[in-house]
């Protein structure tokens, strides 16, 4: 349920209503800020971890059915979390920082987030387990916070296109969750189309597709210092971007990692040395 769905239903009442009273189809007020409280707890906790809410799905827009999670039966909504401001100080105290393992970030998600949807009576959902893999971005576009910007990546309502998901939470029973805050893309008011036009190797078009190799090669070249040591130059450009406040060292850190998961770009790398 979302908050405005309470003044849908008081404004249904009214329109029906001959005698001119309103007669409001509300649940209790104690009921009410009881489900928005349950959202502000979950906000807390999030913001405590160095995360953050990034959309909800109600679960009437996950349907009955899911790709990749057909066993779907529960009515509460679909919490999206992400990494906020605070997020890589946080990490570097954790142990998966320092323990020479691979994948730090994903280890300490599904230990954090595991524990925390225990502590909130919920089930966590992560993008990174599979096949097959849960549904994230689809997920991210039912919660109307996420918009597909002109290059096709994904951009964010509050953090434009610095977005790194680490999980979602599921409930089994429904609360109240915020609607959207905006109706349509921020992308179909922006002038600067930034996100196609800083690129070096335009390597993000307009309409796609991502030329992923030819991103590749630039990194691990001489000349593609600036994205991998401070983030993609095109992401950074997105006006909404600075709204997610993120630590240039967490940036550098997704950009190998990207790098390195590419054995093309990394042999070339190598090559250079």
């Amino acid at each position: 349920m979302r908050f405005d769905a309470c003044l849908t239903q008081t404004q249904a009442t009214a329109d029906s209503c001959n005698c001119g009273l309103i007669f409001p189809l509300l649940p209790p007020y104690n009921a009410r800020m009881e489900q928005h409280s349950r959202y502000k707890q979950i906000e807390n906790h999030a913001e405590a971890l160095g995360l953050c809410v990034m959309g909800s799905v109600v679960a009437a827009d996950r349907g009955p059915k899911e790709v990749n999670n057909p066993s779907t039966k529960s009515c509460g909504p679909l919490i999206l979390l992400g990494t906020g401001p605070s997020f890589w100080s946080q990490l570097q105290k954790a142990p998966e920082f320092s323990d020479g393992l691979p994948d730090p970030i994903d280890r300490w998600s599904s230990r954090v987030l595991t524990k925390l949807a225990t502590d909130l009576g919920a089930e966590a959902h992560f993008p990174f387990d599979g096949p097959p893999y849960k549904p994230f971005v689809a997920w991210a576009h039912l919660s109307g916070r996420f918009f597909t910007s002109p290059s096709q990546m994904l951009v964010h309502d509050q953090y434009g296109m610095m977005i790194s998901l680490r999980g979602a939470l599921e409930f089994e029973n429904d609360f109240s969750t915020p609607a959207p805050a905006l109706v349509s893309s921020p992308c179909n008011s922006c002038e600067s189309r930034a996100c196609i036009s800083t690129c070096p190797v335009e390597a993000m078009p307009e309409g796609g597709p991502y030329d992923v190799v030819g991103c590749g090669r630039h990194l691990a070249h001489s000349e593609g210092a600036p994205c991998l040591f401070g983030g993609c130059v095109a992401r950074r450009a997105c006006p909404l971007s600075a709204g997610a406040q993120r630590d240039p060292a967490q940036t550098s850190h997704h950009m190998q990692a990207f790098l390195a998961n590419l054995p093309s770009a990394t042999s070339h790398r190598k090559s250079l040395a």
